[in-house]
């Protein structure tokens, strides 16, 4: 069974950057799928970033698209989240996720999809 741990959430300001971590324990972390969701408050939990096993595929959602990169380094059994030129509306506790998947398994977008979490980092954006 896969843990997962997060690190990097800070309070920045609008159009910062910042690199959330998410470090893996367990013997399986190279056959996980990994995902970022977030969830600001009132909200739902939304998807926003996700990446295949071997880092191949990547996909984002559209409000981070072309400010957020997902990486992963299955020797050190991190995922990292980069964000750029941060906003207010980014503002969220953000999760990271981790699903077993096959090899080529199309990434997956729904939370429902992953069955293991971290407890959340939180970022704050100030305008």
């Amino acid at each position: 069974q896969v843990r997962l741990l997060e690190s990097g959430g800070a309070t920045v300001q609008a159009g910062d950057s910042l690199t959330l971590s998410c470090a893996a324990s367990g013997r399986t972390f190279e056959r996980q799928a990994l995902a970022w969701f977030r969830q600001a408050p009132g909200e739902e939990r939304n998807f926003v970033a996700a990446i295949s096993r071997n880092g191949g595929n990547t996909e984002y959602a559209d409000s981070v698209k072309g400010r957020a990169t997902i990486s992963r380094d299955n020797d050190k059994k991190t995922v990292y989240l980069q964000m750029n030129n941060l906003k207010p509306e980014d503002t969220a506790v953000y999760y990271c996720a981790a699903r077993a998947t096959i090899l080529t398994a199309p990434i997956a977008t729904a939370a429902s999809d992953y069955g293991v979490w971290g407890q959340g980092t939180q970022v704050t954006v100030s305008s």
